[in-house]
């Protein structure tokens, strides 16, 4: 009996080569942006030229006081915990599941990472993190999932509660917002990511928000030493006799990756009105799909639909497992739907079950493992992430998507066995 699965021998929906999804979207004026920059200026030790042209849109866009440029979005997290004091002994409270480099700076740093569980859309759940607040904990962390923002309206009610700082990781989700608030700006500090595939790119780069005097002069002296420091810190405080040397760490971003953020920031709402139709284009299409849940946002919930992240039901496709599933969906030809690896949850992570080897500090102090967070893995597992398109051209590839897990689904029970 043959099958029409191209797992099976049949033909796939998709017959283009990959890769389906490129970002970030690079034009004449993104390559006109660099190659003036790389004669206006290849490396800037000061806020001037396109440091300051970014830090200062950032600032407008996002309505804050202050912006830093990193050279990542883990530098950014590392100048963030540093600068708001975290230090040896002290414990914060992270998602369960995030990218690692949320929890990683806190172990640099001395402080502890006490994991919390996340809620139905994989982010930190405000009623686990109650029970894991201890005379120790001085922050509470929140990673906003693939652009979907958390419940930071209760979060941040609760750590005022508690009288913990509240830090947003917001890597995910630039120009997400909840309630007309843009995403980064809840709590006392915030870091982003500008890695190649964030809604906001710069190829590699970061950045840090606050509205904090203090916090802002101690993010420059954590990575941004000498002349911004002996510029930007007033020579009155107590912190300028460090300008010099800061505390040592270089986290400057790189003025032609600046170059390509400016350029980006300027059509980023374009960029995420485009997403949101599409996002909303493919939920509509797979609403009555029997075993995939498509996330949708809350009334006054904005996502930056960083992905996609369907939930895969095997209890609908007679336990057919999951890899199964996204095996046959490759073999269609759905080269970008991924199930994600190292986005997972940290007590899955070696590094969280045994750091000492790394980490000789933390020899016994930190012992996760797997099975610690079941709400993180069980989301985890069962997550299949698309990319979210933006433009209408682009919605021809969509629909073979859309076509190609129709037809996975409907003969799944081929697959069996």
């Amino acid at each position: 009996m043959t099958s029409s699965l191209a797992l099976l021998g049949g033909t796939p929906v998709i017959s283009k080569a990959a890769p389906h999804f490129l970002w970030p979207p690079l034009t004449e004026a993104t390559a006109g942006a660099v190659l003036y920059q790389l004669w206006d200026g290849f490396s800037i030790y000061n806020r001037s030229s396109v440091i300051a042209e970014l830090e200062d849109a950032l600032q407008r866009y996002f309505g804050v006081r202050y912006a830093v440029l990193t050279s990542s979005g883990t530098a950014a997290l590392y100048s963030m915990y540093a600068a708001c004091g975290i230090g040896p002994g002290d414990e914060v409270i992270v998602p369960a599941y995030t990218f690692f480099a949320t929890a990683t700076p806190l172990l640099h740093l001395g402080a502890t990472p006490v994991l919390a569980d996340c809620d139905a859309r994989g982010n930190l759940d405000p009623h686990d993190v109650p029970r894991r607040i201890t005379d120790r904990t001085k922050a509470i962390v929140v990673t906003h999932m693939w652009g979907m923002p958390a419940q930071i309206q209760s979060l941040k009610q609760l750590a005022d509660t508690y009288g913990l700082q509240l830090f947003e990781d917001a890597s995910h989700a630039h120009g997400a917002s909840v309630a007309g608030r843009k995403v980064g700006t809840f709590g006392r500090a915030a870091a982003f990511s500008m890695n190649g595939p964030k809604p906001l790119s710069a190829g590699e780069g970061g950045f840090v928000l606050t509205d904090d005097d203090e916090v802002y002069h101690r993010v420059l002296l954590h990575g941004q030493y000498n002349k911004r420091c002996r510029s930007e810190i007033p020579s009155d405080s107590e912190l300028y006799r460090y300008a010099v040397t800061g505390m040592g760490l270089k986290h400057r971003i790189h003025p032609l990756a600046a170059a390509v953020a400016l350029d980006q920031l300027s059509r980023l709402d374009e960029y995420l009105d485009g997403r949101q139709r599409i996002a909303a284009y493919i939920a509509d299409e797979l609403d009555e799909l029997p075993g995939v849940t498509i996330p949708r946002a809350e009334l006054g919930v904005q996502s930056s639909w960083y992905g996609l992240t369907m939930q895969y039901d095997a209890d609908s496709f007679n336990d057919l497992p999951v890899e199964r599933f996204h095996e046959a969906l490759l073999a269609e030809g759905c080269a970008e739907i991924d199930r994600p690896g190292s986005t997972c949850p940290l007590n899955q992570l070696p590094l969280f079950q045994e750091p000492g080897p790394l980490f000789p500090a933390f020899t016994g102090k930190l012992a996760y493992a797997a099975g610690d967070y079941p709400r993180a893995e069980e989301i985890h597992h069962a997550t299949l992430k698309l990319p979210v398109w933006h433009e209408e051209q682009d919605l021809w590839i969509v629909d073979c998507y859309i076509e190609a897990i129709r037809k996975v689904a409907a003969h799944h029970t081929e697959l069996k066995g």
